[in-house]
């Protein structure tokens, strides 16, 4: 291949890259608004303190360390010898990103905003999950740890190289690097946490507690939405030529088939069950959709793929209620979205793509839940012990807004803020 066509193909890819990276930065702002309109309006701007900070944290801590554990300079597999070169411009900063043949195919640099946006986007599922009780700083210390240790490293057992590579487990775009990984530190606070007050009554009943704005929910939603083709459209990693551009397309096409499946069958799903076309359903479904769908976009047929979203939108509205009746409160659903049905996407692979294997799916989808969720307790619950991670029973009544951040997102329509 002659040289201006080599550089116009790195150009192009690591343009794409980019943008891709652009797009999942863009779930931040639909995570932002999902959680806004699914709690209440005296813990809105809580919810917004969290997940802007959370971004912000997620980039510094991957640069100074977690990038280099991820993808470190050598290791065993299981523990990797930590590169530190890149905040200061070294290591992969400033080189291209070797392909298989030798070539280069994007920016190192490049790569790294690809890789940050998605440890931000494992940070933000956690943040909906605690909502409305937990302390903000006890979050953001938490934030420190998740993003810049324990998801790089089992992110390193997979997409560094590690020992769950070796074994041929699959996660092209991380139903569970990502989703499982965000679910399994969620489930691990909510345990601790404890959940809101009058959530659950003596007797067992299950008490609903509306979110505030659902057209902000449902805005986040197709926010999540449109950001989730860079997510998988870009994990295909190249589109410089004819078989990889037909192979990102195909992804798109079945990243949206996905959604749509999930969205219609968990419609249907909770009119059967509940009576009612149940809108926060119809969202969780076609985000569901697409966390079972992203282990492994590229083999399914869009039939497949819509059938796959489709099983994913009926699970997530059996996981929501049987999360309340086993009383993890969880106010936006997120860790029976990203942690349930993200299982259910890394069973799905072998499905569709040969190269997959179930005793693989199995050992990965088990290390990536067993690592997180002990190590995520373990911080949780020092945290607990030494700063506390609830905040008082009379700031949670008159709402973390005021308790956290000093101001309410709402002042007009939240004057008495003990108002549920």
């Amino acid at each position: 291949m002659e040289q201006p066509v080599i550089e116009l193909s790195y150009a192009l890819d690591t343009f794409y890259f980019l943008v891709s990276g652009a797009l999942v930065m863009w779930m931040a702002a639909g995570f932002a608004m999902l959680e806004a309109g699914l709690v209440r309006a005296k813990n809105t701007a809580e919810i917004l303190t969290k997940n802007i900070a959370l971004f912000a944290i997620a980039s510094i801590m991957y640069m100074l360390v977690g990038y280099g554990i991820m993808y470190p300079s050598d290791g065993n597999g299981f523990l990797p010898v930590i590169s530190w070169g890149f905040m200061f411009g070294g290591d992969h900063a400033l080189e291209d990103v070797l392909a298989s043949d030798g070539g280069t195919y994007y920016s190192g640099m490049a790569d790294f905003f690809f890789q940050v946006v998605f440890v931000a986007t494992a940070m933000s599922i956690v943040s909906g999950a605690v909502a409305e009780r937990m302390k903000l700083w006890a979050f953001l210390l938490f934030a420190v740890v998740m993003t810049g240790f324990i998801y790089p490293m089992q992110g390193y057992w997979k997409w560094g190289g590690g020992f769950l590579d070796g074994l041929g487990f699959l996660d092209f775009a991380g139903s569970g690097l990502v989703h499982l990984c965000g679910a399994s530190a969620a489930l691990a606070g909510v345990i601790l946490l404890g959940a809101r007050k009058g959530k659950y009554g003596k007797d067992g009943s299950v008490n609903a507690i509306p979110g505030a704005n659902l057209p902000l929910a449902t805005l986040g939603t197709f926010i999540l939405w449109l950001g989730w083709f860079g997510f998988n459209g870009g994990s295909e990693l190249k589109l410089s030529d004819v078989g990889e551009a037909n192979a990102v397309a195909a992804v798109f096409v079945n990243t949206n088939m996905a959604a749509a499946g999930g969205t219609v069958l968990g419609l249907i799903t909770a009119r059967l069950l509940f009576g009612k076309a149940d809108l926060t359903m119809a969202l969780n479904g076609a985000l569901a959709g697409l966390v079972a769908i992203t282990a492994e976009p590229l083999t399914p047929t869009p039939l497949l793929a819509t059938l796959i979203g489709g099983v994913g939108g009926v699970l997530v509205v059996f996981a929501i209620v049987t999360m309340d009746r086993l009383k993890i409160d969880d106010p936006v659903g997120a860790i029976s979205v990203h942690g349930v049905v993200g299982i259910w996407g890394l069973l799905a692979v072998p499905i569709t793509n040969p190269d997959g294997s179930f005793a693989a799916q199995l050992i990965g989808l088990g290390t990536i839940l067993g690592w997180v969720f002990t190590t995520s307790f373990l911080v949780w619950l020092l945290i607990k012990v030494t700063l506390g991670i609830r905040v008082s029973e009379e700031e949670e009544y008159a709402g973390v807004d005021i308790g956290e951040c000093g101001l309410e997102a709402y002042p007009e329509f939240t004057g008495s803020r003990g108002a549920v």
